[in-house]
């Protein structure tokens, strides 16, 4: 089915030839012909919304490197914009919405919204599995259901580690849970849409999980992705499709990550790498997990780090390597290349 399922088997912790490489935003900023397309796209959400060109930056990282799976251009807010909340993008601002759920009245209104909102994501799946013809596999992915709710609650992004949403977890914890519970049935939804158009993988992007206690984070947090997991359907073929969780931040309750029921769970920098995988075994696939400003320096500094990441993955079958978060914008396409040529390279020593 694929020419190179390398990345697909090693989700699964089957042997693989060598360490299997994708990158989050691996489609970004960094990459000029990335700017190029989405200057003819107007804007981030005309770009998003546009199937055609969603595939077009989706393939552009694929086009320079010899990656191992590609993962769909959108954005982790298309759910809350679907429920009315008004998405826009303002040039070096990030996301911000029209309106917010910071109340029991907004909240209480809440429901799932109708997918057909979202059908732009779903053609753009079918568009770049097509596109793809089976070279690589393609991943899905939507932010969490705690994610989600910081954005909505606040409204944009946060200065102060979401602390609105940290109070309303303490102070009114039957909102916060409401709120989250919506948006594990809306994610469940939208990634079997997803799977449905044609993704392989799947990933549940946990950006702000690891803001929380380790009370509130299980309540708020684990236990929504753990529900989102439960509710997945096969793909088209009867398969199922495997899965990924990621909280930044969450190094510390990798135990009870890798039990909430994902194939593979993705870890920030900040974890060590070789002590996770003595924790967890080969119950899981392990992702990452190298900091992202390594690959603002040099070729040379960067193929030692990225070589110092396999080495600590060890030779056991259930490592992709990736990054601890998203490239940043200013990253050298050139040191995009000296990382995959380095990991494929050393890893099938």
């Amino acid at each position: 089915m694929f020419r190179n399922d390398t990345f697909l088997r090693a989700l699964r912790r089957q042997p693989t030839p060598y360490t299997p490489v994708w990158l989050m935003r691996q489609a970004g900023r960094y990459l000029p012909e990335y700017n190029r397309t989405r200057a003819r796209a107007g804007s981030f959400m005309g770009l998003a919304q546009h199937p055609e060109l969603a595939c077009e930056v989706t393939l552009q990282p694929l086009e320079r490197y010899p990656l191992d799976a590609a993962i769909l251009f959108s954005d982790i807010l298309t759910i809350p914009d679907a429920m009315g909340l008004g998405l826009s993008f303002a040039e070096g601002e990030g996301p911000r919405f029209e309106r917010t759920t910071a109340d029991e009245g907004a909240i209480g209104a809440l429901d799932v919204p109708d997918m057909a909102k979202l059908r732009y994501v779903f053609d753009a799946v079918a568009t770049i599995k097509r596109a793809l013809a089976g070279r690589v596999p393609l991943i899905g992915f939507s932010g969490s259901p705690f994610t989600l709710a910081c954005y909505m609650i606040e409204g944009r992004g946060s200065d102060d580690d979401f602390a609105k949403v940290r109070r309303m977890a303490c102070a009114r914890p039957d909102l916060l849970a409401r709120l989250v519970d919506v948006n594990a049935r809306a994610v469940t939804a939208y990634l079997n849409e997803q799977i449905q158009a044609g993704a392989d993988a799947v990933m549940i992007f946990d950006t702000w999980g690891g803001l929380l206690p380790a009370a509130a984070y299980r309540r708020f947090s684990l236990a929504t992705m753990t529900a989102v997991l439960r509710g997945l359907a096969p793909g088209p073929d009867g398969a199922r499709v495997p899965t990924i969780v990621f909280t930044k931040g969450g190094g510390s309750w990798l135990p009870e990550i890798a039990a909430c029921g994902a194939d593979g769970v993705g870890l920030d920098w900040t974890v060590d790498l070789a002590a996770a995988r003595a924790t967890v075994g080969d119950r899981v696939a392990l992702q990452g997990n190298l900091d992202p400003l390594v690959l603002t320096t040099d070729p040379a500094t960067v193929a030692r780090e990225a070589e110092a990441v396999v080495r600590a993955a060890g030779p056991a079958p259930g490592h992709i390597f990736n990054l601890g978060h998203g490239i940043v914008p200013k990253t050298p396409p050139e040191n995009v290349a000296a990382l995959v040529e380095t990991v494929h390279r050393v890893s099938r020593r």
